[in-house]
């Protein structure tokens, strides 16, 4: 029989949930399902890390393994957001700690963004860590019940409904498909979208829509695209929602 793996089960529960997918001039749009890049960046701040300690953020998402699941869909559709700003003269920070003044003609026009969001969602989310290293699952989640900031889900409007970690914090499973489906469920439905990274789970079937590559990796230290994975979006049977 294949190993077990003890996998931290976390609840992305919010009014509002953002997961950026790329964004196209002031576009920002919102993917059905969390990035890698996302994800670290949820944990990292549930663990305290700075921007500036990229290295503890890499190896963060090095080791990082996930799936997730989408307990509740909306059938209203995604929200979005129109976002006006004036910036004349205006000076903001950046990631680098240095104040910056924008310029040019751009200096005295306003600014219009559009974000998209997900509304009343919630989202499991199996995970576990590969490798040895100082931080563990158990670490996670104590950091996670007592973040060192407070958390949000893709975006800074986007506050939790609840806990991230709640009752039952862990779940044991050979892969992360497996973990998906020993998570219990808030659905009645048979059958719930997910995501899994290839090779921890199944790769044709059924239950299986597409494999694509996904541009969701990050190089920390320059703060830029990273590279891409290969991912399954498929179907999960829980045991609760097959019940």
């Amino acid at each position: 029989m294949p190993e077990e793996h003890r996998w931290l089960v976390l609840h992305l529960e919010a009014p509002l949930l953002a997961f950026g997918g790329v964004r196209i001039d002031h576009i920002g749009v919102t993917r059905d399902f969390p990035s890698l890049s996302m994800m670290t960046g949820l944990l990292a701040n549930a663990l305290g890390y700075h921007r500036t300690e990229w290295e503890k953020h890499q190896t963060l998402q090095d080791r990082l393994i996930f799936a997730a699941r989408r307990d509740r869909e909306n059938l209203a559709g995604l929200l979005t957001d129109t976002q006006n700003a004036w910036l004349r003269g205006e000076r903001g920070w950046t990631t680098w700690g240095m104040a910056e003044e924008r310029g040019g003609a751009a200096s005295n026009a306003p600014h219009r963004r559009l974000r998209d969001y997900h509304m009343d969602q919630h989202i499991m989310v199996a995970l576990r860590l590969r490798d040895e290293g100082t931080l563990d699952l158990d670490a996670l989640a104590e950091a996670l019940a007592r973040p060192a900031r407070p958390l949000f889900i893709g975006r800074k409007p986007c506050l939790p409904a609840g806990p991230l970690v709640r009752e039952t914090p862990f779940v044991h499973a050979a892969n992360a498909y497996d973990a998906l489906g020993r998570i219990s469920g808030e659905t009645s439905r048979s059958e719930a979208r997910a995501l899994w990274p290839l090779g921890e789970g199944p790769d044709t079937g059924k239950l299986v829509d597409r494999i694509i590559d996904l541009p969701d990796i990050r190089n920390w230290k320059t703060g830029l695209h990273g590279g891409t994975r290969k991912v399954v979006e498929g179907r999960v049977i829980s045991e609760r929602l097959a019940a």
